[in-house]
């Protein structure tokens, strides 16, 4: 299955939050009690949130999540003034909304590439 579109929405976790998930049944990410949603991205952005947020980090991975599973809890919003608009879900997020996990380690100079599976 293609994950490399904008039929799907993505958020970039470490592999340790995402075990812990999959044991509990959903993905609630550090944060979440004080901002109250789950930051996501389409596939477009998530480099530059990468690099924005992740830089130099190991052990991550990125959540490809169907958002028909979470529709009525899903927000595209900038809340930081731009313009440019990102997926927010106002919800724990199901393990069974995430239909895949893809591993996203960073490059030795502490950048990132989009993973091949996700770069179709």
């Amino acid at each position: 299955m293609s994950v490399a579109n904008n039929k799907f929405l993505y958020h970039i976790t470490s592999a340790d939050e995402w075990d812990a998930a999959q044991l509990d049944g959903e993905y609630t990410p550090q944060g979440f009690a004080e901002e109250g949603f789950i930051h996501c991205s389409y596939s477009h952005q998530l480099i530059t949130v990468a690099h924005r947020f992740y830089k130099g980090q190991n052990g991550l991975v990125i959540l490809a999540i169907e958002p028909s599973t979470i529709s009525s809890s899903l927000v595209e919003e900038n809340l930081e003034g731009g313009a440019e608009l990102y997926p927010h879900v106002y919800r724990p997020l199901p393990i069974n909304s995430v239909v895949k996990a893809v591993t996203f380690p960073c490059n030795v100079d502490g950048s990132f590439t989009l993973p091949e599976e996700l770069n179709a």
